[in-house]
């Protein structure tokens, strides 16, 4: 029960420490305009009719009206590193923890600790890029109620939440 508890408390440091040291930003957002002009840059604000986006290029406020937008691309950091990481060590941790005294003192257990944390990690990657993947929103051709919905989920990610 011990070894589960010790498990228990490494899984979580791991996973809870992640977000210790974040800075609350924006979402980084990849507009397609209708005329075929794109901007890249941090969402900073979602207005009535646009959207205030950090220009990542030049570092200049750009507003853009909703009317204009053909598709927003919410683009995420690749989370396959991190999936690789807690796969990988919470595998093996896992599996030494599980392990008998005379079963470790074998020597061979090394080796399988080893081959199950590499699949652990490989696994976990593959989750890590999966949840790192882009999400792509077509604002052409939406009624006003859909943009609207749209325009709300996309409020909740701009670094100022209320803005009008």
């Amino acid at each position: 029960m011990k070894k589960f508890t010790a498990l228990f408390l490494v899984l979580s440091l791991l996973i809870l420490s992640v977000n210790l040291y974040a800075k609350k930003k924006g979402a980084e957002l990849a507009v397609q305009m209708k005329d075929g002009q794109s901007v890249k840059g941090e969402l900073i604000a979602v207005r009535v009719n646009s959207l205030l986006l950090l220009d990542s290029e030049s570092g200049v406020d750009v507003s853009v009206d909703i009317a204009d937008i053909k598709a927003v691309k919410i683009v995420k950091k690749s989370k396959f590193g991190l999936g690789l990481l807690i796969g990988g060590v919470g595998t093996g941790l896992a599996f030494q923890l599980t392990m008998s005294e005379e079963h470790r003192m074998e020597g061979q257990p090394t080796i399988e600790t080893a081959v199950l944390a590499l699949l652990g990690a490989l696994l976990g990657g593959l989750i890590g890029a999966g949840l790192g993947q882009d999400k792509t929103i077509k604002l052409e051709d939406k009624y006003d109620s859909e943009i609207k919905k749209i325009m709300e989920d996309l409020r909740k990610k701009a670094r100022v939440k209320n803005a009008q």
